[in-house]
């Protein structure tokens, strides 16, 4: 129930479109029984051989309801779908919100695919929330309640009849729907999930599947997931089929039975003829509401898991909790101190850094070295405010980095990882996520300074050609060129450069470090590397061994 709840609020700042929604809705329903009702009644009239005048209410009253049904159908479904599209929109910057705090530290127990599912997948099954749970009950009970109120002003006992059909229909019919059908919207979203992350995985490490022999295993898995996906998805079809069979049942014995009662009212007198074939076929129609309510527990419990799926990761708490002390804080110096810096990544794991100390002045440049697994790139995560540290002091430009915000704190960093991403865009998109701002001129000075322009200039539509998802269309080391160069466009005064150079050819690396070199000139900049090479210009050096210790920490020495 608290996820029915949440969702609720979620969609409850549209309740004034919801409300026309359904008011369209029931007018829709409404015209096409009017439509019905009076098409009858003119028939029955007609058969008297009244004066044409006599007539003309009535075909002025079919011209009418045939017209509008049309017409509130057309603004029913208009605004249904735009308040639908406005919630999903809604719920998609709710959950992003919620989830960009935490990463990369709170999300690392989950695959990239469950992620993306979450934000497409589940954030578009709520679409039924709405058009399929909410509003087919409130446009029911209307029409339930107007048809029930019109068969009553001619007879009390037709009312009662259709009343208790309706209510079979629209609550008995859901019933036993949802006994056959118990836990297959959930299977639904978890199978569709795990398809999803599964399919991401296989498109994403596609080349390494390949050289490793995996691919089968892979193949196959597939197709059990897609198996059970379309087995489920028949066993639901299925299921509204029989919801349908149900629904039009119950529906024709609405009419024989309001016929078996009306009819001897005729003989006695006690109805007019005229409005047999009028109550009864007005009544036949009103079904027209129900035929959506048997598949109602099959979305929400579709909406349901869904929504539970949503809630469980923005209900994580961020490992970087957010500090306004200093919102608006400015860097007096480009100054680093870390003194006794500890951190694990979890109570029961081992140290990955242990009593770390170092000292970067304005416009140094340090060195840190040392094998995998030594912590480097966890060192630039903590300065970077991805991960919370237990013990240690972090000082940036005099300020306690946990006093700091997170977007303030990475506002003053230009960061080259070594996985850096690119997204499917332009190349001049990619480039402006560091400085929107950005004028042509400076987007190609950053180029020319990361030896990318004259490349640039080569492809088909310069820095408007779109370079593939994740880059893919660029080889590795026109990508880590593109990322320093982004960087670098930034200007912000850290400059962090993890692996930069990786993926580049002997020649071409020593020419960058040399640019680099002068670059980085008055800025304050860490270099992670495994190699010695391009650091003959750094001032210091730090040594890191395997257990996250310094071994070594001071001037470099060859």
């Amino acid at each position: 129930m608290p996820v029915l709840f949440k969702l609720l609020k979620l969609v409850a700042p549209n309740w004034k479109a919801m409300a026309l929604a359904t008011f369209f809705s029931f007018l829709t329903i409404a015209s096409n029984i009017g439509l019905l009702a009076v098409s009858a009644l003119l028939i029955a009239r007609a058969a008297l051989h009244p004066p044409i005048l006599y007539l003309m209410p009535l075909i002025v009253g079919v011209r009418f309801f045939g017209i509008s049904r049309a017409v509130f159908r057309y603004l029913e479904r208009y605004i249904s779908h735009k308040t639908t599209f406005g919630i999903l929109k809604e719920i998609r910057v709710w959950f992003y919100s919620c989830l960009e705090p935490l990463a990369p530290a709170a999300l690392s127990g989950y695959r990239r695919g469950e992620l993306l599912s979450n934000l497409v997948n589940n954030v578009e099954t709520l679409k039924h929330f709405y058009l399929r749970v909410l509003a087919p009950p409130a446009t029911a009970l209307v029409i339930l309640m107007v048809t029930s109120a019109f068969l009553a002003r001619f007879e009390i006992k037709l009312a009662l009849t259709f009343f208790f059909f309706y209510v079979l229909a629209g609550i008995g019919t859901p019933i036993l729907i949802k006994i056959l059908i118990s836990g297959v919207g959930q299977q639904l979203v978890k199978v569709t999930t795990a398809l999803n992350a599964h399919l991401v995985d296989c498109i994403q490490g596609m080349t390494e599947l390949t050289v490793f022999g995996h691919k089968e295993r892979y193949e196959q898995e597939t197709r059990k997931l897609g198996k059970k996906l379309v087995g489920l998805q028949g066993h639901e079809a299925g299921l509204t089929g029989l919801a349908n069979t149900l629904t039009g049942l119950l529906a024709n014995l609405t009419l024989w039975t309001l016929l078996v009662l009306a009819i001897p009212l005729v003989e006695k007198g006690e109805l007019e003829g005229i409005y047999l074939a009028m109550l009864v076929l007005a009544a036949y129609s009103g079904f027209e509401a129900i035929y959506p309510l048997p598949l109602i527990t099959k979305n929400l419990e579709e909406s349901l898991a869904a929504g539970k799926n949503l809630i469980q990761i923005t209900a994580i708490q961020p490992q970087v909790q957010e500090n306004l002390a200093y919102p608006t804080c400015q860097l007096q110096e480009a100054s680093l101190r870390i003194e006794g810096l500890s951190f694990r990544y979890d109570e029961n794991e081992p140290w990955v850094l242990q009593n770390i100390n170092l000292e970067l002045l304005p416009g140094e440049r340090l060195a840190i070295i040392g094998p995998s697994g030594a912590g480097k790139s966890t060192l630039i995560n903590l300065l970077l405010r991805f991960w919370e540290y237990e013990k240690g002091k972090i000082y940036l430009g005099g300020y306690d980095l946990k006093s700091l915000p997170p977007e303030l704190v990475r506002s003053y960093f230009s960061v080259v990882s070594q996985q850096t991403h690119l997204f499917n865009a332009t190349v001049k998109e990619n480039l402006l996520l560091a400085k929107p701002t950005a004028t042509p001129e400076e987007i190609i000075a950053a180029c020319q300074k990361a030896h990318l322009h004259d490349f640039i200039e080569t492809l088909p539509r310069g820095y408007e050609t779109y370079i593939g998802e994740k880059g893919l269309k660029l080889s590795g080391g026109q990508r880590q060129r593109l990322a320093i160069a982004r960087a670098l466009l930034k200007d912000a005064p850290f400059l962090i450069l993890d692996e930069a150079t990786n993926g580049l050819d002997a020649v071409t690396e020593r020419e960058l470090w040399q640019e680099l070199a002068k670059i980085t000139g008055g800025k304050t900049t860490l270099i992670i590397t495994h190699r010695l090479t391009g650091l003959e210009k750094v001032d210091k050096i730090l040594r890191l061994n395997e257990k996250g210790q310094i071994k070594e920490n001071g001037p470099l020495s060859y």
